[in-house]
């Protein structure tokens, strides 16, 4: 097993570095041992599926925990305290989850390495964050990100912005004019708020929506959500961000709402009527309960269960179709399919 220190020096460089299947088993292997000698919640959770963790051969027999134990428990691995503590949002009455960060750079490492996989360096955008509910409060993981990002991207022009639509219209229309590309990443229902107000013609701005109704509109299923979005802002494609409180990877959508992973982040699925099954078999697209793999998660627990409803296509693509019966709503992926 490692000790705290081999954790800390060597394996965080080597799982930004992963280039094929071998070594993501060979460190999410690593990392299970690690989490389970030294996370207590995880370990007891793990103890209490009479599971020897000795057992355990390969990444899809790890043990997922459910990340309604991030509303009820420590979840810490190794000790020292925690660099950063995020919140998720969750709605009037409910217990938010708290996801205890020991190194704030694993974070930002992590969200600014997909980003850039995926879209090239965020220097070449101007960032705008429509992200008013999360703004009001602290401790969201959404909003630190996007506020690095725009720091990241160097541009006088790139900001937070409330409610103030008419100024964020100009703001675009003056980027739009400049030929200036522009990442426009918002939560849902203020891209909707915004763009049934301001009807535009976006040829140079990427939007990304990142989930959440928050109550504040009818739900709509995503493909409802993007063809709007589409149709009021001139766009061929709307891109989608999935994240967690309880992740500190992201996956995210360039178009059809399907999304792809970073190296050291990986889905699969299990049973919707039951918890501990294992993946389905490879082969046609399956549909299932979301489970990830977030090797970022070195510090807290990498292995998660979730209550959203996947889809999962071969080439481990996936779209998220809604949330499970019963569970809490949640600020991020409210929208069902």
């Amino acid at each position: 097993m490692y000790s705290d220190m081999q954790i800390n020096t060597d394996f965080e460089k080597r799982i930004f570095s992963l280039s094929n299947n071998a070594d993501f088993e060979f460190l999410a292997l690593e990392l299970f041992f690690y989490q389970y000698r030294y996370n207590s919640c995880y370990r007891s959770y793990v103890d209490a599926l009479r599971i020897d963790p000795r057992s355990i051969r390969h990444s899809a027999a790890i043990p997922r925990l459910p990340i309604g134990f991030f509303k009820t428990h420590r979840v810490y691995s190794g000790e020292g305290e925690p660099g950063l503590i995020f919140e998720s949002s969750g709605t009037t009455g409910t217990v938010n989850s708290r996801h205890l960060v020991r190194e704030p750079r694993l974070y930002e490492q992590s969200f600014l390495q997909a980003f850039e996989r995926f879209y090239g360096p965020v220097s070449g955008y101007a960032v705008i964050g429509l992200l008013p509910s999360y703004l009001e409060r602290q401790h969201s993981s959404l909003v630190y990100m996007v506020h690095k990002l725009i720091q990241y991207s160097g541009r006088p022009e790139s900001g937070f912005y409330l409610y103030e639509h008419e100024k964020l219209h100009l703001r675009l229309l003056e980027l739009e004019q400049q030929g200036r590309r522009t990442l426009l990443i918002g939560v849902t229902f203020a891209l909707l708020d915004f763009a049934e107000k301001y009807r535009m013609q976006l040829q140079h701005t990427l939007v990304m929506e990142t989930g959440g109704m928050k109550g504040r509109r009818e739900e709509l299923t995503r493909p409802a959500v993007h063809a709007l979005l589409k149709e009021r802002l001139g766009l061929e494609q709307v891109h989608s961000e999935y994240g967690m409180t309880e992740l500190l990877s992201q996956a995210y959508a360039a178009q059809e709402g399907i999304f792809r992973c970073p190296p050291w982040m990986r889905v699969t699925l299990r049973d919707e009527n039951d918890p501990l099954s294992s993946p389905p078999q490879e082969g046609a697209a399956q549909r299932g309960l979301i489970n990830v793999i977030d090797l970022a998660n070195i510090y807290s627990c990498a292995f998660l269960s979730t209550e959203d409803i996947g889809k999962l296509y071969p080439d481990g693509s996936f779209e998220v179709l809604g949330r499970m019966d019963n569970s809490a709503l949640r600020g991020c992926s409210l929208m069902a399919v």
